[in-house]
C-alpha cells in the first residue's frame, strides 16, 4: 500500500524508527551510518529511492552535534539519490532551548539548526513538542509540532481512574500544558512558583494551589538534570501530597538527572521514546516508558496520503 514511503533512521532513534515502519506495515530503509576515527560521518543509502517519498527519523538529542550531522549528511545523500521528498522526522529538537537572545552577543541556535536542516534539502519536518512553539516560525518549510498529550493521557485515564490527583506545573511557563491535562482529567492544578540562579539551576519558592492528601503529577515538556523536577518534589511532599508521580515527553535525563531521580520522594517519572534511555536510565526502575511510534506512524500516513494532519494536534 506504502510502496513510495522509505523510512530510514540514524542513529539516534533506531528502535523508534523500527516500530514507525511496523506501525505503517514497511521495511526499514537499509543505509549504512558510521563515524570515521577521526570524527566524520558518513553514510550510504543501500537502495533505490529514486521518486520516492522519504522520512528520516533521527532526535537531535545527546551526542547532539553527531546526531545533527547524521541528519544533514543523510539528507544530502538522499536528496543526490533523486527522493521525490524528504521529510525530517525529528522527535526531539536539539538546541530548541536556544530559541531568542537571553544576552547579549548570544546565538540564537534553534534559528542555525532551522536553517541547516532547509538548506541540507529537507522539505518538511515533523517534531514532538517543541520547547518553544515559535520556532515553527524558523523555517520557510512547513513543520508538523505534534502533542504527546494523547499518549500521556490515555496512560494517566488507565493509571489513575477514580484516584483524587491534581496536575502541578513546575514553572508558570508550562500553567497552559497542565491546564489542558487537567481539564481532560477533570481534576484541579497547582503551580510551583521558582526563581532560577543560573542555567540548570532551579530554586523552588512556594505552592500556588492545594495538593494536600492528593496524588500530584507534575508535568513538563523535557526532564534535563531534573533539578527542578526533584525540588519540586520535594516542596509538593512538604505540602502534604499523599504521592508524587511526574510525566514529561522528551527525557534528556544529562549530569545526575538519574541519581536525583533515585534518590527524591518521586514514585514514578514516565517519559515517552522521543529519546532512547541511556544504560543508567534503564537500570532504574522508577521510569516508564510510552512509545510515540502510533502517533508519528499516522501522521506520515497522513502526511502521503494528502490528508489533515491537524487533528494530531490536539
Amino acid at each position: 500500500m506504502y510502496d513510495k514511503i522509505r523510512v530510514f533512521s540514524g542513529n539516534s532513534n533506531p528502535n523508534l524508527a523500527q516500530k514507525i515502519c511496523d506501525v505503517l506495515g514497511v521495511p526499514l530503509g537499509n543505509a549504512r551510518v558510521k563515524t570515521f576515527s577521526d570524527g566524520e560521518v558518513m553514510v550510504e543509502i543501500c537502495e533505490n529511492v529514486r521518486g520516492r517519498d522519504v522520512y528520516v527519523v533521527q532526535s537531535t538529542c545527546a551526542p547532539t552535534n553527531n546526531n545533527l550531522m547524521e541528519l544533514l549528511v543523510m539528507t544530502d545523500a538522499l536528496k543526490r539519490a533523486s527522493a521525490a521528498t524528504i521529510t525530517a522526522v525529528i522527535p526531539y529538537y536539539g538546541y530548541a532551548r536556544q530559541d531568542r537572545k537571553a544576552a547579549p552577543r548570544t546565538p540564537i541556535s534553534a534559528k542555525l539548526v532551522a536553517d541547516l536542516v532547509t538548506t541540507a534539502g529537507v522539505d518538511r519536518v515533523v517534531t514532538i513538542d517543541l520547547h518553544a512553539a515559535q520556532i515553527q516560525g524558523f523555517f520557510n518549510i512547513p513543520v508538523d509540532n505534534l502533542y504527546a498529550a494523547p499518549v500521556i493521557l490515555n496512560h494517566l485515564k488507565e493509571r489513575f481512574t477514580g484516584q483524587d490527583i491534581v496536575m502541578v506545573t513546575p514553572d508558570a511557563g508550562g500553567t497552559e500544558r497542565a491546564r489542558g491535562f487537567a481539564k481532560r482529567l477533570e481534576c484541579p492544578m497547582a503551580l510551583i512558583d521558582k526563581r532560577r540562579t543560573g542555567p540548570n539551576v532551579a530554586e523552588v519558592m512556594h505552592l500556588i494551589g492545594d495538593v494536600k492528601g492528593k496524588i500530584a503529577i507534575i508535568l513538563d515538556d523535557m526532564i534535563d538534570t531534573a533539578g527542578t523536577l526533584t525540588q519540586a518534589a520535594g516542596a509538593l511532599k512538604q505540602n502534604g501530597a499523599a504521592a508524587i508521580y511526574a510525566a514529561a515527553t522528551h527525557g534528556v535525563l544529562s549530569g545526575p538527572a538519574i541519581d536525583r531521580i533515585n534518590g527524591s520522594v518521586i514514585e514514578e517519572v514516565l517519559l515517552t521514546d522521543t529519546i532512547p534511555l541511556g544504560a543508567h536510565a534503564e537500570r532504574t526502575s522508577k521510569i516508564k516508558v510510552l512509545s510515540v511510534a502510533p502517533l508519528l506512524g499516522e501522521a506520515i500516513r497522513r502526511i502521503h496520503e494528502d490528508e489533515s494532519v491537524s487533528s494530531l494536534f490536539v
